[in-house]
């Protein structure tokens, strides 16, 4: 009988460079007269591992000199068509057994439809139902992956850990096995397979053909670490081909065999029926996972030998024995003790630190701008922040340097796609202002025909649009478009917008959209399909679409902007060709067998790199645990082998920021290791410059900094009339009376705005000024008023209530005192102080019993404080009075003098009351009673005329600048903060 070929199993280790090395030792070993390496079939984990290879060939050719090359054939071992693809390889018609995998757009649909019926009324709603029905999608994949069958949910093991679970978890596996139930048997009568089953049939299928009949050509699989069981068989089979080999990237053959035992039992138990993964598993380990792989191969790692080639990029060989003993596990770790200095050296690696992710991106780009300086060298960013990566393509444009993220972004941030989620979002919100605006001004919209007539009739219709939400519908937006003056534009619009509104509920999601389709192609003709974007979002609606009809799936229409941001989020949009020939950005997945000259390594925090575990939402830990599903922990594994692999770079950069944008950040436990492995040595390997540089590009001393704005108006210009509110800011603050009274400058209200105090103030002065003068209910006064603002339904609701209570008790409150009599409500009135008009609006006028007045001001905000009032910071109600006694209403027989002054709040009086139904209180600014702080009475007019001449004499009258923030104790007004630039220069001021 003869011998069992001994497997062909290798390791690249990861200081040659996998991908160049591989190349360099395929050349060598299968080249040959006549076709070569044509014959050569190589099984490569990804399409992206297909470019990277190909790139390596083209590499290994360019530095032999040959004038061209035949290329292997390359195949995707995870590709659902891989029959088709290896061609007679598989024998075609020996596979035709193989059921077809279902759509994976209608395996989605169908199973938030069969979430639906099964749950009953208990079914989540809306964007919820269809985020669990892609929750147990990924379930049931997990589990096809690892070759578990539904009725594994049943055995005993697992009925002995649902005894135990808590009712939430026993509630979900039952859901879990119902619906994966009902979904099998479906997939039965369709005579189809899930794609994770039907990639097992196939990979089952290729083993069993090849063992049988072995190719006449040579078949190698490269780079695959997946140990999936049913492709482990498949790399046995392929390791024993008589021309065959598997080549695995980067597994430690310099480890001890103590510590690959203290790897765990990584699916061999030890124990026969026992456990694959035990509790004490380094799962977290970046060798784990090729344990596993090797475990179910039935290899042992003293059969795995030594690439014989090395690429052309290659770092020391010390670095992989360095490497090996940075992520060494607990018990072998306690040997960094005793290591020499000379063992526990990184050369080639550094390690930077900044203090947030702006400055992190800043320094990357300064380090790749850097590199590129010579000739030849390539670089690649390894990051799975793709904010931060998105802050790195940014930096390096001011060089123009135009690098591509090649993990590509959501399909949901995209340019088509975002103006799609628009539309739903219209559908959704009932063409509110912020989606409406934001949809008519996109980029891709009117981009052909007279965009600057369509964007100048949208301004002037978006600044009429602006404050407090119109009530829905379109009459009101088409009030708005007449009184901004552009009713032809809007009726053009308005023509596609309709179409989106007052849809019925449900509404099949195929027929929503072919709407939003027809909308987004009225609105932008083909431009919407034009870019890569955008034929990544017609494909993606297309499957959508075709999908939702075969499963009949209806839904409300208000639910369609979260269930397309839930679809679209998946999808990623790679960005075309065009980019630095030698600088490349990628994520983890990306980044496999990929090589360059400097790799840098950015975002090594936690919940990034590694990214934060999460626990499986429907299957309990002990559930999968007792199925054989590695843990959650498995992936920390993956992404710690993908940072080995990196370390293997001549040159590696190690970045991580001190914050985040939630707050301090926590580094990564891989470079914390890096960092507890280098000890005392650590200070060598701080990168420095770096930091030091990108400070000094933005550094304010090599640039013109901006002064504390003092602006100078001529004499002329200073001699503008003062209103009492405006008093308070000139003194407060100069620059915003400047700004406001001098250049006129009023603040635009926001889109969609929450009512302001100042709105909300306005509304109880009308009230006010309506009852004083004609008397009536104040109770229906109110209601006509809020009906006449004509503002969405929601900002009356929430501030009606408290506004109706402030108001019964100012009926209530001037009900009680029968000795003052109002002759005076909203009124304005003015003086000349000085030659300097003085003027105002005074609220109410109250006649006392003994001829004197009381100057009432309405708040329904927050109060002047007492020391403001003294400090000359509010001094409404005493310039008001000096109003009352030189004349200033004179016109209305108002002659005397004031000698009350009251703040009549209309909002609740937390200091003496928590009861939510005690609105209103009066307040003064005088020391009176048993007040103990506060102004004399006899002192408050006395103060306001010293106040008001002091300031007449420094800025109306005088030659003082208006500056900015001249009292920072002042009440605080942002009004004007961008105009004078106040972020540039606080704190810096002379």
């Amino acid at each position: 009988m003869a011998d069992a070929p001994r497997p062909q199993v290798y390791s690249i280790a990861a200081d040659r460079g996998f991908v160049d090395a591989l190349v360099a030792g395929l050349v060598s070993r299968y080249s040959k007269e006549g076709l070569g390496l044509a014959r050569l079939t190589l099984l490569l984990p990804s399409t992206r591992a297909i470019r990277t290879v190909t790139e390596a060939f083209i590499r290994q050719f360019g530095t032999t000199g040959e004038s061209g090359m035949l290329m292997p054939r390359m195949a995707v071992v995870g590709d659902l068509d891989l029959d088709e693809t290896l061609g007679s390889l598989l024998d075609p018609l020996g596979s035709a057994d193989i059921p077809a995998a279902v759509d994976p757009m209608y395996r989605w649909l169908r199973i938030a439809e069969l979430l639906r019926e099964t749950s009953g009324d208990t079914a989540p709603k809306g964007a919820a139902l269809y985020g669990l029905a892609r929750e147990t999608v990924r379930t049931m994949d997990r589990l096809l992956v690892e070759d578990i069958g539904p009725e594994e949910l049943l055995q005993d093991r697992v009925l002995d850990q649902y005894w135990n679970l808590a009712g939430h978890w026993q509630a979900s596996l039952h859901q879990f096995a119902t619906v994966q139930n009902r979904w099998l048997k479906e997939l039965d009568a369709k005579g189809a397979l899930d794609a994770a089953a039907r990639r097992n049939r196939l990979f089952d299928h290729t083993a069993r053909r090849w063992k049988e009949a072995p190719p006449a050509t040579p078949i190698v699989a490269a780079g695959v670490t997946s140990a999936a069981p049913a492709l482990a068989r498949l790399l046995r089979v392929i390791s024993e081909l008589p021309d065959g080999a598997v080549i695995l990237p980067d597994l430690d053959l310099t480890m001890d065999d103590e510590v690959w035992d203290e790897l765990g039992c990584a699916g061999a138990p030890v124990e026969p029926g026992g456990p694959p993964f035990a509790k004490g598993d380094a799962v977290t380990h970046p060798q784990y996972h090729l344990k596993l792989l090797l475990n179910r191969m039935g290899i042992a790692r003293g059969e795995v030998q030594h690439w014989h080639r090395k690429g052309t990029g290659a770092a020391r060989p010390e670095r992989s024995k360095a490497v090996s003993a940075v992520f060494l596990p607990p018990e072998a770790s306690k040997r960094w003790v005793s290591l020499k200095s000379g063992e526990r050296h990184l050369t080639g690696i550094r390690l930077l630190e900044t203090p947030n992710p702006e400055a992190e991106a800043q320094a990357v780009a300064l380090a790749v701008r850097e590199a590129l300086e010579e000739p030849e060298r390539r670089i690649a960013i390894v990051t799975p922040d793709r904010s931060l990566a998105r802050r790195i393509v940014h930096h390096l444009q001011r060089w123009n340097i135009e690098a591509d993220d090649s993990a590509g972004r959501p399909l949901s941030q995209s340019t088509a796609g975002r103006l799609f989620l628009l539309l739903a979002e219209l559908v959704a919100e009932r063409a509110a202002p912020v989606p409406l605006v934001a949809l008519l001004g996109h980029p891709l919209v009117c981009r052909n025909n007279d965009r600057r007539e369509w964007l100048h009739s949208l301004r002037a219709f978006e600044r009429e649009l602006r404050g407090p939400r119109p009530r829905p519908g379109l009459e009101a937006l088409r009030e708005k478009a007449g009184a901004a003056k552009v009713s032809e534009w809007w009726s053009e619009a308005e023509t596609i917008v309709a179409q989106l509104l007052e849809l019925p509920d449900p509404m099949p999601l195929a027929d929503l959209l072919d709407m939003l389709v027809a909308a987004g192609e009225a609105l932008c003709g083909l431009d919407l399909w034009g870019q890569e974007d955008g034929r990544a979002l017609s494909a993606f609606v297309e499957d959508l679409r075709m999908q939702a009809r075969a499963v009949g799936t209806s839904i409300d229409p208000q639910d369609l902007h979260g269930i397309l941001t839930e679809a679209m989020d998946s999808q990623a949009v790679r960005p075309p060709y065009g980019g630095h020939p030698r600088v490349a950005i990628y994520g983890l997945l990306e980044a496999r067998m990929t090589r360059a000259d400097l790799v840098i390594c950015a975002g090594l925090n936690e919940g990034s790199w590694p990214a934060r575990p999460t626990v499986d939402p429907l299957l309990a830990p002990q559930v999968l645990r007792a199925l054989g599903v590695p843990g959650a922990d498995f992936r920390i594994g993956l992404a710690a082998h993908d940072l080995a692999g990196a370390l293997g770079a001549p040159e590696v950069l190690l970045s991580r920021s001190e914050r985040d944008a939630e707050g301090p950040a926590l580094a990564s436990r891989f470079l914390l290791r890096v960092k507890a492995l280098l000890g005392d040595l650590l200070e060598i390997y701080e990168e420095k410059d770096l930091p030091a540089l990108a400070g000094a590009l933005d550094d304010a001393d090599l640039v013109e900094r901006y002064p504390q704005p003092k602006p100078l108006p001529t004499a002329e210009q200073r001699r503008e009339r003062i209103s009492v509110t405006a008093l308070d800011r000139l003194r407060s603050d100069p620059y915003q009376f400047y700004a406001s009274s001098i250049l006129r400058l009023k603040e635009i209200e926001l889109l969609d705005a929450e009512p302001t105090p100042a709105w909300q103030g306005q509304l109880a002065h009308d009230i006010l000024e309506h009852w004083h003068g004609n008397g009536g209910s104040l109770n229906e006064i109110a209601r006509e008023k809020l009906r006449e603002m004509d503002h969405h339904p929601l900002s009356r609701a929430l501030w009606e209530p408290r506004l109706l209570k402030g108001l019964e008790w100012v009926e209530q409150e001037l009900e009680r005192d029968p000795n003052r009599t109002p002759v005076l409500w909203e009124e304005w009135g003015e003086i000349e102080h000085r030659g300097v008009t003085i003027f105002g609006r005074i609220d109410r006028l109250d006649r006392l019993d003994d001829g004197t007045f009381a100057v009432v001001d309405y708040k329904t905000g927050k109060l002047p404080t007492g020391k403001q009032v003294e400090k000359g910071y509010s001094l409404q109600l005493g310039t008001l009075g000096l109003l009352v006694e030189e004349g200033g209403f004179a016109n209305h027989d108002i002659t005397g003098s004031a000698s009350k002054f009251e703040y009549w709040s209309l909002s609740k009086d937390k200091k003496k009351s928590k009861s939510d139904s005690d609105f209103g209180f009066v307040e003064t600014p005088l020391r009176v009673g048993r007040k103990n702080s506060g102004i004399l009475p006899e002192d408050f007019l006395p103060m306001t005329v010293t106040y008001l001449d002091e300031a007449l004499n420094r800025w109306i009258l005088g030659n003082e600048p208006f500056t900015a923030r001249l009292n920072p104790d002042a009440p605080r007004y942002d009004t004007y903060d961008q105009l004078m630039r106040l972020d540039e220069w606080q704190g810096r001021e002379e």
